[in-house]
């Protein structure tokens, strides 16, 4: 078999690393190379754009070191079942990759990943050491980001972490009994391990750079994980309480959710069809109310339907604020943070705004206007010194008269 060029490696192992969604550039040091010092800067996102089969664009830089696996998860496309094309890497060709790219103005940074080949140990020494030329031996300063390997030895992952801007393991899927039906190779106490080890060594870094001014920097932007959605019976309540307890118990900075995406060569117990991509939006938005709004998880479960699943035609919060009409309208000259940030189509710019505005003199309906993108979202929900809803909050209607209403675009609009 012909020995293959880097750019056929490349094909392969960026195609093999376009379904992980959880890479982002955000929550680093900031460091650069003004000074004539180093390589690169954390300013910015990688801008590789891959491409899902579903026509989803993720602009994000992704590689594999290896698409070869000794693990044979059914929903992965890199299983050691699947008949598909073959690449690895060298460490140092990883290294004279993304030296390149940056020099090229194509990237500003990496994120690495890997099949497990020989073991877990093996592969993660390997990510580690691309990690540790970047850095030691060039000086580069863009941002790093590791997917790290659970079964690996802790201090391995330590080793990562010292080097990586941020590191992450993958959860995979939101219940143990879908992760031992879809990955038996891999377990779901293991994973939370390694996750509380990630997070003792943050704690323990933090500290010592109080009491330490030159001790070692550990992933300064965090850990995340992300969770495959649609490829298990798990709901979008299991999926949220799943994800509230990864925040709680590992400080986590992002828990991406990434729809169940058809691969090619599937395996026989995966769904036929997958979940429709809003879904996953959804998701990310129930998350961001979690994390910005006050929400507890178990208000966004109260706003999921009887299936468990949250509505796809409208919002999470506006979905909350239908199905606890009592608690509206609000008036917005009187009402605390807490009870703006409920009304729907207020976000958190806006409600800082009416927050300081109305100190100066009461608002009107046209005031609230000014600061939200749909006031007709918002109206149903507020009380201003000119505006009381009457019975428009009570209406049967609501729902239809509030959900974004669908529309067939057209093929050669301007």
């Amino acid at each position: 078999m012909a020995a293959q060029t880097i750019l056929q490696k490349l094909e392969i192992l960026a195609d093999a690393a376009k379904y992980d969604a959880s890479c982002a550039s955000s929550g680093t040091a900031k460091k650069n190379s003004l000074g004539g010092k180093g390589i690169g800067s954390t300013e910015g996102m990688g801008i590789c754009h891959a491409y899902a089969p579903d026509g989803r664009c993720i602009s994000l830089l992704k590689i594999l070191l290896t698409n070869h696996c000794v693990f044979d998860c059914h929903y992965c496309v890199n299983r050691k079942s699947s008949n598909v094309a073959r690449a690895r890497f060298t460490p140092q060709e990883v290294v004279d990759l993304t030296l390149a790219f940056y020099r090229r103005n194509y990237i500003e940074g990496l994120f690495l990943s890997s099949g497990i080949v020989k073991n877990s140990n093996h592969t993660m020494e390997q990510i580690v050491e691309v990690a540790r030329i970047l850095r030691e031996e060039h000086d580069f300063r863009g941002y790093i980001h590791l997917k790290t390997i659970p079964e690996a030895d802790a201090e391995i992952v330590h080793q990562a972490g010292l080097y990586a801007d941020r590191v992450s393991i993958n959860v995979e899927l939101p219940t143990d009994s879908g992760l031992t039906r879809l990955a038996p190779d891999k377990d779901a106490r293991q994973i939370e391990g390694a996750m509380g080890k990630v997070k003792s060594d943050l704690v323990e870094a933090k500290d010592a750079r109080k009491r330490f001014r030159h001790a070692p920097r550990f992933a300064p932007a965090g850990q995340s994980t992300q969770m495959i959605v649609g490829a298990d019976a798990a709901t979008d309540a299991d999926i949220v309480g799943k994800a509230s307890r990864l925040y709680d118990n590992f400080r986590l900075r992002r828990v991406y959710y990434s729809a169940f995406s058809p691969i090619p060569d599937a395996s026989a117990v995966l769904p036929l069809k997958r979940p429709p991509l809003i879904r996953e939006h959804r998701l990310y938005q129930s998350d961001w109310l979690m994390r910005f709004y006050g929400y507890k998880p178990s208000d966004v479960m109260q706003a999921t339907e009887a299936d468990g699943n949250l509505p796809l035609d409208i919002d999470p919060k506006l979905a909350w604020a239908l199905k606890f009409r009592e608690a509206f309208p609000v008036d917005v000259n009187r009402a605390s943070k807490e009870q703006l940030l409920r009304v729907p189509g207020l976000g958190v710019k806006a409600v800082g705004k009416i927050l300081a505005s109305r100190r100066h003199r009461a608002l009107r309906l046209d005031d609230v206007a000014l600061l939200t993108q749909s006031i007709t979202k918002v109206r149903p929900f507020i009380c201003t010194v000119d505006w009381r809803p009457i019975t428009l909050t009570d209406r049967a209607d609501l729902r239809s008269l509030l959900a974004p209403k669908a529309e067939q675009l057209e093929l050669f609009a301007a």
